[in-house]
């Protein structure tokens, strides 16, 4: 069921519903789909559907695990994706900042088909958006903005700001780091800013980048270029405010000039192919993921520093993993099924806190211990094979649902 934009207010459909999900970005809509034939009836309230894409290329591009295509060619979305949009990833080189220390990742010494692949946010956002509108089991509440959450017994009711009421036994929160849902829950957050933009763009590359992904742990931030179709790729400089403010006051030229010099030129000169843009970088926990019939996903449980590249993994992959346990569920609000949710996911995002947060610190000291340790730690680990493999394994798998989290 469907509830246009222009027909949502003084439209009174049956508002009681096994789930609602508030938010439909990314992990709200992955959600979504993935119950498209449990026997479950849902809601989704979302503020605006995601426009259209043009023909531009999207400066916010995602680098999905393995495990992440997985989850989306079984909810139906992979399809839909223009596949001369999305490129796999096979290696990725990771460079220190002394000049001489690197990580180095194979796809073909991981006996994998590939690392990643990137997609557009945009367009991935968009795709997962149009199976929503043909879903039997949902019904699409769009334009909407939620105003009141009570606990009322073995439901939760989530009252709209027009004046409805939606009744469910399980509410999820799927609205983003400044998630209305968690603080209408009051489940508490701990955040800390990590003083840096991420400055993101996308570029022509006078050579071919042969599949592979970059990253640069530099004095001035953490630098990454991921590969897009052809002599194509998108970056994300991970940079102290201030430097990043001047990166962004650079006319093309001179932006696309400091770009190239600063990955050592590993793709000759670059052309601009969109304009830079930048958003604030932070991290967040939430200290519940599930609390009195009520579950948070993506970036309402947590934001990681995207260094490692695996926010939008994370996401997904708690949509994965609450829609493997509550398919087929009599409650989906069940304490002891809300429970397993949080051990599911506690390995994937405890994990993943580690990393980032550890990278970022050591790579942010200036002191030359540290710059030993950091770099003396890339060579360690490239010269050991089965500790890379490991690793690349690892990460392959954060996406996945609840039998990657926590064994059935």
């Amino acid at each position: 069921m469907v509830v246009k934009e222009d027909s949502l207010r003084g439209y009174n459909p049956p508002m009681d519903f096994d789930i609602v999900i508030v938010g439909g970005g990314l992990a709200g809509a992955g959600l979504a789909a993935a119950l498209a034939n449990s026997g479950l009836t849902l809601a989704l309230v979302e503020r605006k559907a995601p426009p259209s894409p043009g023909a531009d290329w999207d400066s916010r591009v995602y680098a999905l695990t393995p495990a992440s295509t997985a989850f989306l060619e079984r909810i139906g979305a992979w399809r839909r994706l223009d596949a001369g949009r999305v490129t796999p990833i096979y290696d990725m080189r990771v460079f220190g900042d002394d000049g001489r220390s690197r990580l180095d990742f194979s796809a073909y010494e991981s006996g994998t088909p590939q690392l990643a692949v990137t997609v557009e946010s945009s367009r991935l956002h968009h795709v997962l958006w149009e199976g929503l509108e043909h879903q039997g089991n949902l019904s699409l509440l769009c334009p909407a903005v939620p105003s009141e959450l009570r606990r009322a017994g073995n439901c939760v009711e989530v009252g709209l700001e027009d004046g409805t009421v939606v009744t469910a036994k399980l509410a999820v929160g799927a609205d983003g780091a400044e998630s209305w849902t968690r603080r209408a829950a009051r489940i508490d957050a701990r955040s800390r800013s990590y003083a840096q933009l991420g400055v993101v763009a996308n570029f022509a590359c006078a050579q071919p980048h042969r599949n592979i992904a970059y990253q640069w742990f530099r004095g001035d931030g953490v630098l990454a270029y991921l590969p897009l179709p052809d002599r194509r790729v998108s970056i994300v400089w991970s940079a102290p405010e201030a430097r990043a403010t001047d990166l962004l006051g650079l006319a093309p030229a001179a932006f696309c000039a400091r770009v190239s010099e600063a990955g050592d030129a590993a793709l000759g000169a670059l052309e601009p192919l969109t304009p830079p843009a930048a958003f604030p970088l932070s991290r967040m926990v939430a200290d519940r993921m599930a609390q009195g019939r009520i579950a948070l996903i993506g970036d309402a449980a947590h934001v990681l520093h995207p260094l490692a590249g695996q926010g939008v993994n994370l996401g997904l992959g708690d949509a994965h993993a609450l829609a493997d346990l509550v398919r087929g569920a009599p409650d989906p609000g069940d304490r002891l099924l809300l429970r397993r949710y949080e051990r599911a996911r506690a390995e994937d995002i405890l994990a993943l806190r580690w990393v980032t947060d550890g990278l970022f610190r050591l790579f942010d000291a200036n002191h030359r211990v540290a710059a030993r340790i950091r770099n003396f730690g890339l060579n360690l680990t490239n010269s050991n094979p089965v500790v890379k493999t490991l690793l690349a394994r690892r990460a392959m798998g954060i996406g996945g649902g609840i039998h990657h989290g926590e064994p059935s």
